[in-house]
């Protein structure tokens, strides 16, 4: 059996990725659909691009994620939350089930992403999320936009946490109105968005 070397935690999730790493074949029809819009054609400047996520990029994407929602987790001085203990294999299995997007600036470092699948004429998009160090600059729209893009006259649907404000008026400004809301705990209570026909430009 091949060991595995003594690297980073980035490093260890790449080799783990490797190990695990086969043919594609139980992705669902609709990704293959998607793959008909063209990376290239995907929105690109000198600063940045969104590329569809592969399969060797998940291990950075997590850690990405592990380091984009420590807000969230500030919010309720509690690091236990989904994003943050989320392991490699459930993305590997979020990866099949739809599509992730990956951004990256002129360096090729990852500096966002977003994730969405689709069932009965709903795109359900989730772990939007963006490098701490390019907040403000609208990647969080544009990451969004592609998704639409990319599931065109769909209806969308998200949900984030009550707390999180700035995301539900980012969402509201992008045309999201809150349809539900869920209670977890004491602490947590989740809001549902969605975006239909009659809020698309």
């Amino acid at each position: 059996m091949q060991s595995v070397p003594d690297v980073s935690p980035v490093g260890q999730l790449y080799v783990l990725l490797q190990h695990r790493n086969g043919n594609d074949e139980r992705k669902p029809r609709a990704k293959a659909e998607l793959s008909q819009r063209n990376e290239m054609e995907m929105e690109a400047t000198n600063e940045y691009r969104i590329w569809k996520a592969g399969m060797e990029d998940l291990p950075k994407i997590l850690q990405l994620q592990y380091l984009a929602y420590q807000n969230q987790a500030a919010l309720f001085s509690n690091r236990n939350i989904p994003p943050l203990t989320q392991t490699l294999d459930e993305v590997i299995e979020e990866y099949h089930k739809g599509i992730i997007l990956k951004m990256v600036n002129e360096d090729g470092m990852a500096i966002g992403s977003i994730r969405a699948w689709e069932m009965e004429g709903t795109v359900h998009i989730g772990k939007l999320m963006v490098h701490p160090d390019y907040w403000h600059h609208g990647f969080g729209t544009k990451l969004l936009n592609e998704i639409e893009l990319l599931f065109p006259r769909k209806r969308y649907e998200l949900f984030t946490s009550t707390r999180s404000v700035d995301n539900i008026r980012l969402y509201q400004r992008l045309g999201y109105r809150e349809f539900d809301r869920k209670r977890v705990d004491e602490e947590l209570e989740f809001v549902y968005m969605e975006k239909t026909q009659n809020e698309l430009n």
